[in-house]
């Protein structure tokens, strides 16, 4: 740019100035009728400027949009609350698991206490059946031979089994000695098949 172009906008912009400053004269000082501006009395009273207009209503500001912490914030308490449920729920079923645990416990003490006596009950059950039998041996014992040989050839065999297997030999052998002979047979395989299914002592 010349020194000729630089004068003539230097020139421009204080026009430009001057004009402002000139109407900003004007419109502090008021008109007289005529419209002569009075430059040697004072201003007597001049119009009150125009009142602003009142200010808008604010609008609503608009909600903040969560933040990131917020979210994050949010997303934990979910979280808490999802795992003090599932403790509950762990705890509830705890409880239940340890009454069903101590119901289970008696449950199988009474079964162990019936158990037990109905163990007990066969023992003496079987211990009253020895008793008998015993008790018919010894009688058998004492009778003659030929009485007890005319007896055992009638008793069912399975009775006559257990009789005889508990007799003393030596007094059950003038007995055998006395019955059938068939009969003996008999009885003589079903010991051997009694003695042979007895367990070993």
């Amino acid at each position: 740019m010349n020194a000729a172009n630089a004068v003539r906008l230097l020139l421009v912009v204080a026009g430009f100035l001057l004009g402002l400053k000139g109407m900003a004269l004007i419109r502090d000082f008021p008109l007289m009728s005529g419209g002569v501006i009075s430059l040697s009395a004072p201003a007597m009273a001049a119009d009150p400027p125009p009142a602003a207009p009142a200010p808008a209503p604010a609008a609503p500001a608009p909600a903040a949009a969560p933040s990131a912490t917020d979210a994050m914030a949010a997303g934990l308490r979910a979280r808490r609350e999802a795992l003090e449920d599932r403790e509950r729920a762990i705890a509830t079923r705890e409880a239940l698991l340890a009454v069903a645990e101590q119901r289970l416990a008696a449950r199988l003490a009474e079964l162990t206490a019936l158990q037990g006596r109905l163990e007990q009950a066969d023992v003496d059950a079987r211990e009253r059946e020895e008793s008998h039998w015993r008790t018919m041996a010894k009688l058998y014992e004492t009778m003659r031979p030929r009485e007890a040989a005319a007896v055992f050839n009638e008793l069912d065999l399975p009775v006559l089994v257990q009789v005889v297997e508990r007799m003393n030999d030596r007094k059950a052998a003038p007995v055998l000695g006395a019955m059938l002979p068939d009969r003996v047979r008999q009885l003589t395989v079903e010991l051997a098949r009694l003695r042979a299914a007895r367990p070993p002592a």
